[in-house]
């Protein structure tokens, strides 16, 4: 294969530079970028200026780095299509198990739901699109969180903090550390209540190339029992493997 041209090596570097500050929570000091990249501090200095002058980036008066107003267009659009391709998934979960079924994407320190499709039941989860949520107490954040680094997670934590929501929401980080490691073994993660009582979650990570995405179904605990988790737990494995496919463009 012959060598990317210069311009080729400009985009890609400027997608990592772009990358690194949403790694490390959406601020960062040109030196900071440049030892997290491996660029030499000039060929990152003038990448990240044609970043600022493209409205990608912003510069602070610190004169540390954050993610541009730019971006938000791109964003919102690229998650109004997923959620726009994940809805029938999602659907053919509700109409299997009768409860509500969501696909969220990492934002930051948070999750945000893109796509719902809500329980026929009067008495049921529900949150909107577009509502952001902790990662540490819900079964979609910690199904993404299990799709980071290690090093990264534990500055997520450093950031973000593990505030208690209920009773039952892990607040130790060791804790947490351990469960991350058990749904990267299992590929699926329970929600026990941890975000909101008397509310039940499976999730699971859907792999692809766009960064942690998670799809889940959740509902009260008296409808969401054991023998509900048995039976839901390897149909939403089976639909994030699909959703998977349609994030790497492969047909389902």
């Amino acid at each position: 294969m012959s060598a990317p041209t210069t311009g080729v090596q400009s985009l890609v570097r400027g997608f990592e530079l772009l990358e690194a500050i949403g790694d490390m929570g959406g601020e960062a000091g040109l030196s900071e970028l440049a030892g997290r990249t491996g660029l030499a501090p000039g060929t990152a200095h003038r990448i990240v200026r044609t970043l600022v002058d493209l409205g990608y980036l912003r510069q602070l008066p610190s004169r540390r780095y954050t993610l541009g107003a730019r971006l938000l267009r791109l964003g919102d659009t690229a998650s109004a299509l997923l959620g726009r391709w994940a809805t029938p998934v999602l659907a053919e979960l509700v109409e299997q198990f009768g409860e509500t079924a969501n696909l969220a994407v990492l934002d930051g320190d948070r999750a945000v739901y893109v796509a719902q499709v809500p329980s026929p039941h009067s008495v049921r989860m529900f949150t909107e699109i577009g509502r952001r949520v902790p990662l540490h107490c819900t079964g979609v954040g910690k199904a993404m969180l299990s799709q980071l680094p290690n090093t990264q997670v534990d500055a997520l934590i450093a950031r973000a903090g593990l505030p208690a929501a209920t009773p039952t929401t892990i607040t130790d980080p060791a804790r947490l550390r351990v469960e991350l490691a058990r749904i990267r073994e299992q590929g699926w993660v329970r929600d026990e209540g941890e975000q909101e009582t008397g509310v039940r979650c499976v999730a699971v990570p859907v792999p692809g190339p766009t960064g942690p995405v998670a799809v889940s179904v959740s509902g009260p605990v008296g409808r969401v029992d054991e023998a509900a988790v048995e039976r839901l737990t390897p149909a939403l494995v089976a639909a994030g493997a699909r959703l998977g496919q349609v994030l790497n463009g492969v047909a389902s």
